[in-house]
């Protein structure tokens, strides 16, 4: 099977994403089919220090996209511009073709754009039930009059319940609908807050490191889900380190280094690129090093200088 040909089983979300990516240019800032994101000139510093720096990137729509870099690259801080989480120096995005630049998360939530967190924001003091009743959005009972008269939004938020209690048992979190969200693991912290995410019927869901200190086992299940998430049709958009998860489960790979966008493209493509490989290990990687750093190279004859 050649490099980035699809598996005969693939469901049928993989190869909707793999047909509409096939003829994309692998190139930072590549032209997608049907982008669901678009972002230009988004630059954000800290000081003198260049966090993002990035000219243009698109994601498309359907797929599962990742976003790798190694530490500091400034993945999480873009995560945070295009979410409304972090203002930036300069640039503008869109979603949907609407552009979205300044606008508050709650709002985009509601627009169809929903994020989580690398350390998860689960509300301890809450159950696991009242923190998916605060995914769900449009509910009346919210509203001060509305709230005074039961019969204007219970059968809503029956309806709520019965979509909460249906994402508990795809996250193996039924049985914990009435603990508290603080006694969860972390592990099931984060399956809870991909679950509440969804609860809005998000268009775009944004993992910022979902697999960070998940166990080996809920890792995998995890991975299911993101999988599903795709076969249902809603957009993905996730921060990972982990080399052989980004290569199982990407439709897409962006990568970014000190702020920048170096390089897109399937998984295969971008794990063999040298400016990848550069980022990840640096220049020099390739090259024996002494205990003091001097660099040691192989004259024709195979012995070092």
């Amino acid at each position: 099977m050649p490099a980035n040909a699809l598996e005969p089983d693939a469901p049928a979300g993989r190869r909707s994403a793999y047909v509409a990516l096939e003829t994309v240019d692998g190139l930072p800032g590549s032209i997608k089919p049907d982008p669901i994101l678009v972002a230009d000139q988004v630059s954000r510093h800290f000081g003198g220090l260049k966090a993002v720096d990035v000219s243009h990137v698109e994601v498309q729509r359907g797929a599962i996209t990742a976003l790798i870099g190694p530490n500091g690259a400034g993945k999480t801080t873009l995560f945070n511009l295009l979410t409304g989480f972090d203002k930036p120096d300069s640039g503008k995005w869109t979603f949907n073709d609407r552009q979205i630049a300044g606008t508050a998360p709650y709002k985009l939530a509601r627009m169809g754009m929903v994020r989580t967190f690398q350390l998860t924001k689960a509300l301890s003091r809450m159950t696991v039930m009242d923190n998916m009743r605060l995914g769900a959005k449009g509910q009346t009972g919210e509203r001060f009059f509305a709230s005074l008269l039961p019969f204007t939004w219970k059968a809503q938020e029956k309806a709520n319940e019965k979509r909460a209690l249906d994402l508990l048992a795809r996250f193996n979190l039924d049985a914990k609908v009435d603990d508290f969200a603080g006694s969860l693991s972390g592990g099931q912290r984060k399956l809870l807050e991909m679950a509440r995410a969804l609860m809005s019927n998000p268009e775009i869901i944004m993992l910022d490191e979902p697999m960070a200190g998940v166990n080996p086992a809920l890792t995998q299940s995890l991975l299911g889900h993101i999988k599903n998430i795709r076969e249902e049709g809603t957009t993905v958009l996730f921060v990972e380190h982990d080399m052989d998860m980004v290569h199982d489960i990407s439709d897409w790979v962006i990568v970014m280094a000190q702020g920048e966008i170096i390089a897109e493209g399937p998984p295969d493509a971008v794990m063999k690129d040298a400016q990848v490989i550069d980022a990840y290990l640096g220049a020099h990687h390739d090259k024996a090093l002494t205990s003091d750093g001097v660099v040691l190279t192989k004259t024709p004859a195979g012995d070092t200088q």
